[in-house]
């Protein structure tokens, strides 16, 4: 059960100016490195747009959908430290069964499609002649 306090209404609306902000600085940060080619050398261009992109991360993080976005990755994260994975071993063995089985099945249907071709192309489609 989630026994966490909702904000109230009126911290929606300041939700939404900073993520418009969010989404100008990115905008920036993209704008300055494609209007910008000829004046400043590529490494700075590239260095303006990170910045924009993680300034306006940054500025959304705070917001009520960035603070759902960051618990959510901390639950994935709790929830990946409980996954079981497999060994080398159970890997490589499960590996070659799956290419088996592919293989099996693969001339399965291969020969389903010969009895189908032999059926209908070369048997019932030749009655009529």
């Amino acid at each position: 059960m989630n026994t966490k306090v909702e904000q109230a209404a009126g911290g929606a609306g300041f939700d939404v100016v900073k993520l418009v902000v969010g989404v100008l600085l990115i905008a920036a940060g993209v704008a300055a490195y494609y209007l910008l080619p000829d004046a400043w050398t590529p490494l700075v261009r590239s260095t303006v747009m990170a910045g924009g992109i993680v300034a306006g991360l940054a500025v959304a993080a705070f917001t009520g959908p960035g603070r759902s976005v960051r618990e959510y990755l901390h639950e994935s994260q709790i929830e990946l430290r409980k996954v079981v994975w497999p060994t080398r071993q159970e890997t490589i063995r499960t590996t070659i069964v799956i290419i088996i089985v592919v293989i099996i099945l693969r001339l399965l249907l291969g020969l389903i499609d010969l009895i189908l071709k032999w059926a209908v192309l070369d048997h019932f489609l030749k009655l009529g002649h």
